[in-house]
């Protein structure tokens, strides 16, 4: 039956029409931004997954930055204590001359004294951003140590979040190598040799100090290249949920096209239908 009230044909046709503009719209859409899922309505659970992700990203992508901070810190503190360790040795070479009677052993002492203010200077100086692991009071406010943010541990989705710490302790050369209590000082072979038995001492304190340091140092360098890592696989994670497929995208905004040509033209000829029905009347 046909009608000139209702026309069957261009409603289906309008609908189909309509819906094809929605997914054009979508796709089009999709295609200027970037973004196959960038609002929540798009996708509901995706969207919530990736916010996350990218919370966590920023997260550790200000880890990374800590994680520098703190290597530099245990860099300089590792290359201050390296220095002692040349600066002893060069303290054991002027003892053990001082073990012959004919030399000025005078002398000798007032060489080591020298070495013993280079070194006594290197402890002060090697802080950076006002920490300095070889001091006693690390930070000037009675810190042993300094704490480096290293990770942060989530427990399920979505769930609570802990920060997890690397603790770098101090060699505390200010204490260890107190040379005033710990160095015999040289007047003759007698004290020379005590000294010499001392220095030992003081160099192996040393020698475990650095030795220390050069692996938190390394501990560091490799937990910074883990976070480096593990956001470059977040991010990517991210985009893959996220991101629209263009080569996708552009086959299936050709379809649309021609669908929503198909739709236009199949409109045209339902609305043209019930002008056929004048025919009747002639």
């Amino acid at each position: 039956m046909s009608s000139i009230l209702t026309n069957n044909g261009a409603m289906v046709a309008l609908q189909t029409l309509k819906s094809v503009n929605d997914d054009l719209g979508k796709t089009q859409t999709s295609i200027s931004t970037g973004k196959e899922v960038g609002t929540a309505k798009d996708n509901s659970a995706v969207w919530a997954i990736s916010k996350t992700m990218e919370s966590d990203i920023a997260g550790f992508e200000a880890i990374e930055e800590g994680l520098s901070v703190g290597e530099a810190t245990v860099a300089v503190a590792s290359a201050g204590a390296e220095q002692i360790v040349e600066k002893l040795t060069e303290m054991k070479e002027l003892i053990v001359s001082a073990q012959s009677e004919n030399v000025d052993h005078a002398t000798i002492q007032t060489d080591i004294d020298s070495k013993v203010e280079q070194v006594e200077a290197i402890i002060s100086a090697a802080q950076f951003n006002g920490a300095n692991l070889l001091a006693t009071d690390v930070d000037g406010n009675g810190a042993t140590g300094v704490g480096v943010l290293a990770s942060l541990d989530r427990v399920g989705a979505g769930g609570a979040v802990s920060a997890v710490e690397i603790t770098i302790a101090s060699v505390d050369f200010e204490a260890d190598l107190d040379f005033g209590t710990s160095l015999t000082t040289i007047t003759d072979t007698a004290t020379a040799a005590t000294a010499l038995d001392e220095i030992e001492v003081l160099i192996q304190t040393a020698i475990t100090g650095a030795a220390s340091l050069g692996a938190d140092s390394a501990r560091l360098e490799d937990q910074s290249e883990f976070v480096s890592n593990l956001v470059d696989s977040m991010t990517m994670g991210v985009s893959t949920m996220t991101d629209t497929d263009m080569e996708e995208a552009s086959a299936r905004l050709s379809a649309l096209q021609t669908q929503q040509d198909l739709a236009t033209q199949s409109l045209t000829i339902a609305n043209e239908a019930p002008s056929s029905l004048l025919q009747l009347f002639r």
